[in-house]
């Protein structure tokens, strides 16, 4: 079977682009470093969906780098038809309603969150283009400028992105109730609504507490309510036979517990499917009796090095498989048919990991697959099974050429008190001694950094020659409860130590030069950059910091001029045990912050931060930078006044870059 797709499908000139995507297989001899609008630029092509039945794609994709706009294409005879568009927005989040309709949201990706005054608003539509119906507001003029009645709900009702059966005309939408009238209210709890994509009728769901997520089962219809009151997380489940709501569960939401389990999905049969580590250092997939509400012992898929993390993969009335991540994704099937399919495309597309998404209702031959490495951006193509062969979709980054990009790959480090810390490390081709590095940091900080994948950050770095290291510090998740609460209370000591221990594996291993590196990260990766300077000055000759914290204590007193977005409850309830407690451990936030040690730091530094961010408020730099003024001139000082917590807008994502590239260039570049 040839590794070459087939050009059976031709989207004319809509998709031109995505049809001219270089192939799999494909050589191409290293050219110069590709330009950084390459890696940052937003994709042509950026997502596709079978429709139930599979005969019908839809696809997201923007003509001419305009907006984006949604295409059907009936795979039987090639047809296309352009089913929504804008003026003025871009086609968001969509899903199949049922093989004949689709709903949709909206944005504006030419505007950061600083200028946003529209809300995602939701549309339905026919995938013949007809039939196309405002289901929810969007602030502003939007509105009237399409001529739609105001019989639509509010602007703050939002697409539950859970598919259900799809089989009804049917959606569900949430509704938060916030304390205040804006969106910087805090959510009070979560109301779900039962919207009819054809009439726009909509009916509320009864809440058993004060609700802040919801979960449907496998028809569609809903199932479980998860509430918070105060930190105690409580899961309740309507039951189908009574009709009536029963608690199930109830936990400690941010600190966890041996009760404590995440619910996933519900399987075709009603079995529902939760995350739990069972008393284990592992999180793993298992079934919960709702008999006798409790989770069952035997795991269903469980991983020797990782915690899990991933989707069931059903069709109409089966379980055909789930999906998960370990360093990269991989799916375990457990139908026969998927598992020789999955050898099938395995095989014909040996060096990049083949996600199968198959239709719900499989009544045509095509299935959907997604294939990436950490050298490919992600790629999408149609599969037949009747004749074996592929159609190229698209590519989400179409000017990635994958021959000129690094290999990435999961090394394991060892802290000074012996715990394994992972890392991603990434090299420019060729060459693997001596080079000068980042040690970039991920946010968080407790989530999992990365994956085996293509990475626009690590590649970017890696194609102007820098090693790049990426530390799954402790305090990460995904990789055991152990490595997680080792992280507690640990920012600028120990997760930091584990940051330099790394560091110094890569020295050791000859790959970094020990004079050429600097340390780089937003968020929480932001507030480690600055604590490595001030803990190993020898180590890291310089450091970029975007959107990062700066001192703790901000994080709980915040400043008038700006209110962060980290809800109350886990100030009071999850950070202080989490992170520290601003009066039991005030001498450690008073030691562990960069604001305070700004004296110290006197290595070069590059600062980027956004004005509208509300996570890490544009103040902690203001503060930081003021600081730094008084005894370190080589600072580099830029606000992005139209973004939030990260860089929203191509333009100034290739700025920022633009900047880092020049940077490293005078610190630790080669002449």
């Amino acid at each position: 079977m040839s590794t070459r797709f087939s050009s059976t499908l031709r989207i004319a000139a809509l998709l031109a682009c995505a049809l001219a995507m270089p192939v799999f297989g494909a050589e191409a001899a290293p050219p110069a470093a590709p330009p950084i609008a390459d890696f940052f630029n937003n994709p042509a092509f950026s997502d596709a969906n079978l429709s139930p039945s599979g005969k019908f794609l839809a696809v997201r994709f923007s003509n001419d780098n305009k907006r984006d706009r949604l295409i059907v294409i009936e795979l039987a005879t090639n047809a296309i038809k352009v089913v929504a568009q804008f003026a003025d927005r871009d086609v968001d989040t969509f899903q199949w309603v049922n093989d004949e309709r689709l709903v949709l949201d909206t944005t504006d990706k030419s505007i950061g969150p600083g200028d946003a005054i529209y809300g995602p608003g939701l549309f339905a539509v026919n995938r013949d283009g007809s039939s196309f119906k405002q289901l929810v507001q969007v602030s502003g003029n939007f509105v009237q400028e399409h001529g739609v009645a105001r019989t639509t709900l509010p602007a703050d009702h939002y697409l539950v992105e859970q598919k259900g059966a799809q089989a009804s005309d049917d959606v569900y939408v949430i509704n938060p109730k916030r304390d205040g009238l804006d969106e910087a209210g805090e959510i009070k709890y979560v109301n779900l609504l039962r919207l009819n994509t054809l009439t726009g009728r909509a009916e509320t769901v009864k809440r058993p507490g004060p609700a802040q997520g919801w979960l449907l089962d496998h028809k569609g219809e809903p199932r479980l309510c998860i509430a918070l009151e105060k930190n105690i997380e409580t899961i309740w489940y309507l039951d189908p036979a009574s009709k009536e709501w029963r608690k199930i569960a109830s936990f400690d939401a941010f600190l966890g517990g041996k009760e404590a389990f995440t619910p996933l999905a519900f399987g075709p049969d009603g079995t529902l499917y939760v995350l739990s580590d069972a008393g284990k250092d592992k999180m793993a997939l298992h079934t919960f009796d709702l008999a006798t509400n409790q989770i069952t012992e035997k795991p269903l898929v469980a991983l020797a090095d990782y915690d899990f993390s991933g989707k069931l993969i059903t069709s109409r009335d089966k379980l055909l498989g789930v999906r998960y991540l370990s360093d990269a994704r991989a799916t375990v099937w457990f139908d026969d048919k998927m598992k020789t399919l999955q050898a099938t495309i395995d095989a014909a597309l040996p060096a990049t990991a083949n996600m199968i998404n198959p239709p719900a209702r499989p009544d045509s031959p095509w299935v959907l697959v997604q294939s990436y490495s950490d050298k490919q951006p992600e790629h999408y193509a149609l599969y037949n099974l009747d004749t074996g062969k592929f159609t190229n979709v698209g590519s989400t980054q179409e000017r990635i050429v994958p021959a000129q990009m690094a290999e990435q790959e999961l090394v394991r480090t060892t802290a000074r008190d012996g715990l394994t810390v992972p890392a991603w490390l990434t090299v420019p081709n060729g060459k693997r001694k001596n080079l000068p590095m980042v040690v970039l940091v991920h946010g968080g900080p407790y989530v999992r950094g990365n994956e085996w994948r293509w990475s626009a950050d690590s590649q970017f770095l890696a194609s102007r020659g820098y090693a790049v290291l990426e530390p799954e510090y402790r305090g990460s998740t995904g990789f055991g409860s152990k490595h997680y609460r080792a992280g507690w209370k640990q920012w600028g000591l120990k997760m930091q130590d584990d940051i330099a221990d790394a560091t110094k594996w890569a020295i050791a291993q000859g790959i970094a030069d020990p004079k050429r590196i600097c340390i780089a990260g937003a968020s929480y990766g932001g507030y480690a950059t600055l604590m490595g300077l001030v803990n190993d000055p020898d180590l890291y000759k310089c450091g970029i910091d975007w959107v990062g914290v700066t001192d703790i204590n901000l994080l709980y007193t915040g400043h008038w001029s700006f209110t962060s977005d980290m809800s109350s409850a886990y100030l009071k309830y999850g950070a202080p045990t989490l992170i520290g407690d601003p009066e039991k451990d005030a001498a450690q936030l008073r030691a562990t912050s960069p604001l305070l040690q700004a004296a110290r730091i006197t290595q070069p530094l590059l600062l980027a931060y956004g004005a509208a961010d509300r996570r890490v408020p544009l103040y902690h730099g203001k503060k930081f930078v003021d600081a730094l003024k008084e005894h370190n001139a080589n600072v580099e000082w830029v606000v992005y006044q139209e973004e939030g917590h990260g860089w929203s807008l191509p333009k100034n994502r290739i700025d920022f870059w633009g900047r880092v590239e020049k940077f490293l260039q005078r610190q630790i570049g080669t002449p």
